[in-house]
Protein backbone atom coordinates (compact mmCIF):
# COMPACT_ATOMS: atom_id res chain seq x y z
CA UNK A 1 0.00 0.00 0.00
CA UNK A 2 1.54 3.32 -1.09
CA UNK A 3 0.06 6.36 0.90
CA UNK A 4 1.44 9.36 0.00
CA UNK A 5 0.22 11.36 3.19
CA UNK A 6 2.20 9.15 5.19
CA UNK A 7 5.09 10.99 4.95
CA UNK A 8 5.59 14.48 7.41
CA UNK A 9 4.82 17.35 5.60
CA UNK A 10 7.52 20.23 5.54
CA UNK A 11 5.48 23.23 7.18
CA UNK A 12 4.83 26.25 5.73
CA UNK A 13 6.36 29.24 7.15
CA UNK A 14 3.42 31.94 8.27
CA UNK A 15 3.76 35.09 5.61
CA UNK A 16 3.83 38.42 7.10
CA UNK A 17 3.09 40.80 4.73
CA UNK A 18 4.17 44.52 5.06
CA UNK A 19 2.26 47.16 2.42
CA UNK A 20 5.08 49.68 2.53
CA UNK A 21 6.61 52.30 0.45
CA UNK A 22 9.71 53.74 0.80
CA UNK A 23 9.43 57.28 0.90
CA UNK A 24 6.90 57.09 4.05
CA UNK A 25 7.90 58.59 7.44
CA UNK A 26 5.08 55.83 8.70
CA UNK A 27 7.21 52.74 7.41
CA UNK A 28 10.59 54.37 8.55
CA UNK A 29 9.05 54.47 12.06
CA UNK A 30 8.50 50.68 11.48
CA UNK A 31 11.54 49.47 10.89
CA UNK A 32 12.82 49.19 13.80
CA UNK A 33 9.95 46.51 14.53
CA UNK A 34 10.23 45.30 11.05
CA UNK A 35 14.48 44.37 12.46
CA UNK A 36 13.12 43.10 15.67
CA UNK A 37 10.70 40.64 14.06
CA UNK A 38 13.58 39.35 11.53
CA UNK A 39 15.11 39.09 14.80
CA UNK A 40 12.98 37.62 16.69
CA UNK A 41 11.78 34.86 14.20
CA UNK A 42 14.49 34.38 11.56
CA UNK A 43 13.42 32.26 9.45
CA UNK A 44 10.00 30.52 10.52
CA UNK A 45 8.43 33.55 9.78
CA UNK A 46 8.51 34.96 5.96
CA UNK A 47 8.18 38.48 6.65
CA UNK A 48 7.60 39.93 2.55
CA UNK A 49 7.62 43.22 1.52
CA UNK A 50 4.89 44.55 -0.59
CA UNK A 51 4.93 47.52 -2.66
CA UNK A 52 1.87 50.51 -2.06
CA UNK A 53 3.34 53.86 -3.67
CA UNK A 54 1.04 56.50 -2.64
CA UNK A 55 0.47 59.26 -4.96
CA UNK A 56 1.13 62.11 -2.16
CA UNK A 57 4.99 60.67 -2.30
CA UNK A 58 6.37 61.61 -5.87
CA UNK A 59 9.55 59.22 -5.54
CA UNK A 60 7.59 56.14 -4.16
CA UNK A 61 7.10 54.29 -7.13
CA UNK A 62 10.07 54.52 -8.88
CA UNK A 63 11.97 53.49 -5.59
CA UNK A 64 9.67 50.42 -5.72
CA UNK A 65 11.61 49.54 -8.98
CA UNK A 66 14.61 49.93 -7.17
CA UNK A 67 13.77 47.82 -4.44
CA UNK A 68 12.74 45.21 -6.61
CA UNK A 69 16.56 45.65 -8.47
CA UNK A 70 17.98 45.57 -5.40
CA UNK A 71 16.17 41.88 -4.22
CA UNK A 72 17.41 40.73 -7.82
CA UNK A 73 21.14 41.47 -6.96
CA UNK A 74 20.45 39.91 -3.38
CA UNK A 75 20.46 42.81 -1.20
CA UNK A 76 16.85 43.57 -0.94
CA UNK A 77 16.41 44.07 2.43
CA UNK A 78 19.19 45.58 3.39
CA UNK A 79 18.74 48.51 0.40
CA UNK A 80 15.10 48.36 1.53
CA UNK A 81 16.42 49.49 5.55
CA UNK A 82 19.04 52.10 3.74
CA UNK A 83 16.41 53.93 2.01
CA UNK A 84 13.37 53.77 4.61
CA UNK A 85 16.29 55.09 6.81
CA UNK A 86 16.00 58.37 4.20
CA UNK A 87 12.96 58.91 3.33
CA UNK A 88 13.31 62.65 4.08
CA UNK A 89 16.07 62.46 2.04
CA UNK A 90 15.22 60.35 -0.75
CA UNK A 91 11.74 63.50 -0.67
CA UNK A 92 14.52 66.03 -1.47
CA UNK A 93 17.20 63.83 -3.96
CA UNK A 94 15.19 61.18 -5.63
CA UNK A 95 16.92 58.76 -7.91
CA UNK A 96 20.12 60.78 -7.48
CA UNK A 97 19.68 59.31 -3.83
CA UNK A 98 18.79 55.90 -4.69
CA UNK A 99 21.49 55.36 -6.88
CA UNK A 100 23.83 56.65 -4.21
CA UNK A 101 22.17 53.41 -1.92
CA UNK A 102 22.82 51.18 -4.49
CA UNK A 103 26.80 52.21 -4.90
CA UNK A 104 27.21 52.50 -1.05
CA UNK A 105 26.20 49.29 -0.69
CA UNK A 106 28.18 47.58 -3.42
CA UNK A 107 25.04 46.79 -6.10
CA UNK A 108 25.02 47.26 -9.85
CA UNK A 109 24.42 51.11 -9.79
CA UNK A 110 24.27 51.21 -13.63
CA UNK A 111 21.79 48.15 -13.91
CA UNK A 112 19.70 49.53 -11.52
CA UNK A 113 20.04 52.90 -13.30
CA UNK A 114 18.98 50.51 -16.19
CA UNK A 115 16.23 49.00 -14.79
CA UNK A 116 14.93 52.02 -13.47
CA UNK A 117 14.93 53.35 -16.83
CA UNK A 118 13.12 50.24 -18.55
CA UNK A 119 11.03 49.56 -16.44
CA UNK A 120 11.55 45.87 -16.04
CA UNK A 121 10.08 45.78 -12.54
CA UNK A 122 6.86 47.82 -13.45
CA UNK A 123 4.83 44.94 -13.13
CA UNK A 124 5.80 43.38 -9.71
CA UNK A 125 5.22 47.05 -8.17
CA UNK A 126 1.57 47.07 -10.26
CA UNK A 127 0.59 44.19 -9.33
CA UNK A 128 1.19 44.46 -5.42
CA UNK A 129 -0.45 47.72 -5.30
CA UNK A 130 -3.28 46.29 -7.27
CA UNK A 131 -3.76 43.25 -4.62
CA UNK A 132 -3.39 45.97 -1.94
CA UNK A 133 -6.21 47.72 -3.06
CA UNK A 134 -8.15 44.87 -3.53
CA UNK A 135 -7.52 43.72 0.20
CA UNK A 136 -8.76 47.29 1.11
CA UNK A 137 -5.04 48.73 1.68
CA UNK A 138 -5.00 53.07 1.63
CA UNK A 139 -1.97 53.56 3.75
CA UNK A 140 1.07 52.48 4.98
CA UNK A 141 2.34 50.96 6.45
CA UNK A 142 -0.34 48.05 6.77
CA UNK A 143 0.48 44.00 7.78
CA UNK A 144 -1.26 41.45 6.71
CA UNK A 145 -0.51 38.23 8.64
CA UNK A 146 -2.84 35.18 9.10
CA UNK A 147 -5.66 36.53 7.51
CA UNK A 148 -5.54 39.63 9.69
CA UNK A 149 -4.72 43.49 8.30
CA UNK A 150 -3.42 45.60 11.03
CA UNK A 151 -2.96 49.76 10.24
CA UNK A 152 0.19 50.88 10.95
CA UNK A 153 -0.48 54.22 9.30
CA UNK A 154 -2.59 55.63 12.20
CA UNK A 155 -0.02 54.35 14.85
CA UNK A 156 2.52 51.67 15.72
CA UNK A 157 1.46 51.44 19.18
CA UNK A 158 1.06 47.81 19.80
CA UNK A 159 1.23 46.46 16.16
CA UNK A 160 4.50 44.49 16.98
CA UNK A 161 3.00 42.75 19.99
CA UNK A 162 -0.27 41.99 17.89
CA UNK A 163 2.11 40.55 15.09
CA UNK A 164 4.24 38.35 17.02
CA UNK A 165 0.84 37.12 19.14
CA UNK A 166 -0.31 36.06 15.34
CA UNK A 167 2.79 34.70 14.62
CA UNK A 168 3.19 32.38 17.69
CA UNK A 169 -0.42 31.37 17.39
CA UNK A 170 0.78 30.14 13.80
CA UNK A 171 3.36 28.54 14.55
CA UNK A 172 2.35 26.91 17.26
CA UNK A 173 -0.57 25.45 14.94
CA UNK A 174 2.45 23.74 13.24
CA UNK A 175 3.13 21.52 15.64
Amino acid sequence: MNDATSSPARPVRPVLDVWCELQCPDCHTALGDLRALRERYGDRLDIRLRHFPLPKHPHAYVAAQAAEEAIEQGQGWPYIEAVLARTEELGKRGDKLLLEVAGELGLDSEELDTALIDGRHLLIVDADQAEGKAIGVTGTPTYVIGGERLDGGKSQEGLRARIEEIADRLLAGQG
